[in-house]
């Protein structure tokens, strides 16, 4: 299911953490009706939030399980389910579904967005990519489809669990649609910011996913990016992701290029990305939407895209073969 692509460390050198188990009172006694579909490392982030408040959601996902747990430095938030694998006997529609399945499982998702979506339910994509309405709106004909950005590191663990460092935090376009967001994790761990400019938030974080990528292609962590080749490789493609993201509308500066590979730099040589560990899983990649949206909008746009030409077949052929 779905991770985010903020790079993590190994689960035994993870110290940082957000403390887990303290309940949240909620002040508000109406609260959005919550689906999360998908219940990887994302979609058990966001589900712990709520059940520690008071609003356990329904569960839905591939793998039947009769619950989720969350863990970091602190301690565990366990969420009971059961995860429903079976949209055809759903209990009915909901207020808010959280899709938190990978961009490669939209399609396969999508007999729960027709189960649990009624005329007025919305649907909050929480995934990597900068094309999140376009991918989902077709399975969600007439709803509200909100696209996000999510800016915390979580990791599934081979036991089920999963690992989190840091504050769970979203970041979602100022628009009506949104405060049903908003409105469903107010009083949580998982704080929602609206960002005027979504567009400029969405490739900023675009850039630095597509960094990552280069991390699927050599099979190593963070410390790879110490060795000066791999700078200057690195400044090359995020000033080329920079020229298409201003293209398509991002408000970035220059500095931005520089500011990603320092904070790459800053990581832990051990730290990896969701990416990296989908390669080394044999997992299919995320790198249509991460990596090839900035060759095709490239195109779109009459931007050369040399280095995006010769990551992007890279990373396609590790996703999918054939050999």
């Amino acid at each position: 299911m779905a991770k985010n692509d903020t790079p993590h460390a190994s689960p035994a050198d993870e110290t940082a953490g957000f403390p887990l188990g303290t309940p949240v009172p909620s002040a508000v006694s109406a609260r959005p009706t919550v689906a999360v579909v998908g219940p990887g490392a994302i979609g058990t982030t966001v589900a712990a939030a709520l059940h520690e408040a008071g609003r356990t959601p329904t569960l839905c996902g591939r793998t039947a399980r009769d619950h989720l747990e969350l863990r970091d430095a602190e301690g565990s938030v366990v969420v009971p389910g059961p995860v429903r694998t079976d949209p055809a006997r759903t209990a009915g529609t909901v207020d808010l579904v959280l899709l938190a399945v990978k961009a490669t499982q939209v399609d396969a998702a999508a007999p729960w967005l027709a189960a649990l979506c009624g005329a007025d339910t919305v649907v909050c994509v929480l995934q990597n990519g900068v094309e999140q309405e376009s991918a989902v709106a077709p399975h969600a004909p007439g709803r509200p489809v909100l696209p996000s950005v999510v800016w915390f590191p979580a990791q599934a663990r081979p036991d089920g669990s999963v690992w989190l460092r840091g504050e769970p935090r979203l970041t979602v376009p100022d628009v009506p649609a949104a405060r049903v967001v908003a409105e469903a994790l107010r009083g949580t761990r998982c704080s929602v910011d609206l960002a005027a400019d979504f567009t400029s938030v969405a490739w900023r974080k675009l850039l630095q996913n597509a960094l990552a990528g280069l991390m699927a292609l050599t099979g190593r962590r963070a410390g790879m990016f110490h060795r000066a080749d791999i700078r200057r490789l690195s400044l090359d493609y995020l000033r080329e992701c920079l020229r298409v993201a201003r293209a398509e509308g991002a408000a970035l500066d220059d500095a931005v290029p520089q500011r990603i590979l320092d904070e790459f730099l800053a990581y832990p040589a051990d730290l990896g990305t969701s990416i990296l560990a989908d390669r080394e899983a044999g997992l299919p990649l995320e790198w249509d939407i991460r990596n090839g949206v900035v060759a095709r909008r490239g195109r779109a746009h009459g931007i050369p895209t040399p280095v995006s030409d010769v990551v992007v077949p890279l990373l396609a052929s590790a996703s999918e073969g054939p050999g």
